[in-house]
């Protein structure tokens, strides 16, 4: 029998484990099991010709909110062409209303509920009996599914969790090449403690793990294999100390350089785990993500989030301030009770944190989660349709809600973009600017005021937009935040750069005189760039000037603001693994 594995990723760089899981499970009765991956942004019918020609006798899909409407088409389709092949779907977005799911769709087959490899592999036993004997499938005797009887829906009994994660084979184990040049996903355990309202994974009881030994050698794989980027997505990745600290010491000894993230909750993460972290982990292998989420405290006991706000922030302060780790913090906007007002206290409160990636998200009701289950008693009014985003409710209007948009934006733009992360620091130091959630509340009602929201932008016009911002709101300071910009815009390109945004451009003979003064100090600039300074033909190959309004080394190093005429020279080695690096030079008086 001929059995088609499949899912459309939302891009070309991910993979799926669901169904890699499936296919390990699947192969120790079946040699024919296909697995192969579509994105969202494939054409359809490019999509229905490729499952058609490969001549299945049964396809599965794998389904989420971002590709449930995609597979739909592709699946609707499918069945016009091949009426009698078994379509069968699985996955979070179908495992719930799962009637409602097979009486709107009649191309549907199966759907099958919960976890899935003992289900899809029976299925598959069933299926093939049926293929051989030219009856029916008997579909009443497999567990955990939905069916078509006639024209009815029919329930199967539920099926029980594998309670030996042992006994499902490693998905790593071959087929290595299919992960080439994608992020990896692996999972060390299932399920979580907790019963956040808005999360699936509330609905699951109790955690359970992979062996650690199986875990290892599965690692290991990946990482002999050159695996760049593995993202591990146990919901509670240290809720077991000790489990976890011996994936770290394993991942510490063995990383390779593969970058490894991991889901954690921040105010459980003990003193001694942090500390071993810190004095054992190689910067830069480890990303953890962070769940905030909301600092309201009635807002969390709604949705039944136990939070300590005060040990999470501690956590993430001493693991910001080592530089080992990077942090990803996520938030959710549009939470039970939670308005405006508290959402604006929630993001200063997070963001004073200065995590390097902050992520600004809206509510999904997601189906089967208490949140869904009592919308009404908070005034939910939300989309139909996957993702099933909140459009308001009874303390956040929709007109709050595209507010809040546009400090996404601008947050994504700027912020966790990295790209002038100088200048966003000297902005929110200012108090003419408000909280930092003001002033990108701020520039993003004027970016949208702009009409920009609908044109595209290069990275010069990210820096010109914020100076057209600063010109408008008649900020006291603009002449240094240009200035400051300047400097974000030259220490950040990795070469010298062809074209700068500003127009105040340096004259030969200023340049030259810029050169001496930097001649005169070059015994105080690091080796090769004293080394460059000494030879004309040198140093202008290789720096790049720009005028600006205050000394911005003496005010990183020292935190005085001192105004004047200076210039502001970036030099670029063009050597790997090295930085560029800068001087301030006060201009010359003729």
């Amino acid at each position: 029998m001929n059995i088609l594995l499949t899912t459309l990723n939302a891009k070309y760089i991910h993979s799926s484990l669901a169904l890699r899981y499936l296919r390990s499970y699947a192969k120790q009765v079946y040699e024919n099991v296909e697995l192969v991956e579509y994105t969202i942004n494939d054409v359809m019918l490019n999509i229905v010709s490729d499952i058609y020609k490969r001549k299945p006798d049964l396809v599965a899909f794998s389904c989420y909110i971002w590709n449930i409407r995609e597979t739909l088409d592709v699946v609707r389709t499918l069945k016009k062409l091949r009426p009698d092949l078994p379509i069968i779907l699985g996955g979070p977005e179908v495992s719930y209303d799962t009637d409602e799911w097979m009486k709107k769709h009649p191309y549907i087959d199966v759907i099958s509920i919960g976890e899935g490899e003992v289900t899809f592999l029976e299925l598959c036993q069933a299926y093939e009996k049926a293929l051989k004997t030219g009856e029916q499938p008997d579909l009443a005797g497999v567990a955990g599914i939905a069916y078509r009887s006639g024209d009815f829906v029919r329930f199967s009994k539920p099926r029980e969790q594998i309670e030996d994660l042992g006994s499902i084979p490693s998905p790593y184990e071959d087929n290595l090449h299919e992960l080439d040049n994608r992020v990896v996903y692996f999972e060390a355990s299932r399920g979580c403690p907790f019963k956040c309202q808005y999360c699936l994974s509330s609905i699951e009881d109790g955690v359970r793990y992979f062996p650690l030994e199986r875990v290892k050698q599965d690692l290991k794989r990946l990482i002999d294999h050159g695996v760049k980027t593995i993202k591990f997505v146990d919901r509670t990745f240290n809720i077991n100390k000790k489990y976890a600290l011996e994936i770290f010491q394993f991942l510490i000894d063995n990383h390779n350089g593969t970058i490894f993230q991991f889901e954690i909750t921040a105010d459980i993460l003990r003193s001694d785990v942090v500390e071993f972290l810190l004095e054992n982990a190689p910067p830069g292998i480890f990303r953890f993500e962070i769940g905030v989420q909301s600092t309201n405290d009635e807002t969390n006991r709604l949705v039944q989030r136990i939070q300590r706000f005060d040990r999470l922030s501690a956590n993430v302060t001493r693991i910001k301030e080592s530089g080992i780790i990077a942090q990803h913090l996520d938030l959710i906007a549009g939470l039970p009770e939670e308005d405006y007002a508290s959402f604006r206290q929630t993001f200063n409160d997070v963001f004073a944190l200065r995590p390097e990636e902050l992520q600004l998200g809206f509510l999904k009701m997601l189906r089967g989660t208490g949140v869904r289950a009592r919308a009404a008693n908070h005034g939910y009014v939300y989309m139909e349709d996957a993702p099933y985003e909140i459009l308001g409710n009874n303390v956040l209007s929709f007109d709050d809600m595209q507010r809040i948009k546009r400090v996404e934006d601008i947050l994504e733009k700027y912020w966790n973009a990295h790209r002038m992360d100088t200048t966003l620091e000297w902005i929110f130091a200012q108090e003419s600017y408000g909280t930092p959630f003001d002033f990108f509340q701020a520039f993003g009602d004027f970016w949208e005021k702009q009409g920009w929201s609908r044109l595209g932008h290069q990275l010069e016009d990210l820096f010109t937009r914020l100076r057209l911002y600063l010109e408008n709101v008649k900020s006291p300071d603009a002449v240094h935040v240009e200035s400051l910009m300047k400097f974000d815009y030259l220490r950040n390109q990795k070469h010298r750069p062809r074209k700068v945004w500003w127009e105040d451009i340096t004259e030969k003979r200023e340049m030259q005189e810029i050169y001496a003064e930097v001649f005169e100090q070059r015994e105080r600039l690091r080796d090769d760039f004293a080394a460059h300074a000494a030879n004309e033909k040198d140093y202008f190959k290789h720096t790049m000037v720009a005028r600006v309004s205050f000394d911005i080394e003496r005010w990183l190093t020292a935190g005085e603001v001192i105004p004047g005429e200076y210039h502001l020279v970036v030099y670029y080695p063009y050597q790997q693994n090295r930085e560029n690096t800068f001087a301030v030079v006060k201009r010359r008086t003729v």
